[in-house]
């Protein structure tokens, strides 16, 4: 079983959030929403562990509570 990275592991992430924020623009709230959960089913499928994906879970839900 693979561990998640929380720790910053982004080349040029300042690009990667620039990336996701032109990827929505001109979308309204509902393509946008729609727009995540396809990006978030693309990426699981690459993650493909599901454990990973629950320690994923587990440290986005933990976020909220921030």
């Amino acid at each position: 079983m693979a561990d998640l990275i929380l720790t910053p592991n982004l080349d040029r992430a300042d690009d990667v959030y620039a990336d996701l924020l032109a990827a929505h623009e001109g979308l309204d709230k509902k393509e946008s929403d729609a727009f995540n959960a396809r990006l978030l089913l693309i990426l699981a499928n690459h993650i493909g562990d599901r454990d990973v994906l629950r320690q994923a879970l587990a440290a986005a839900t933990l976020k909220q509570e921030d």
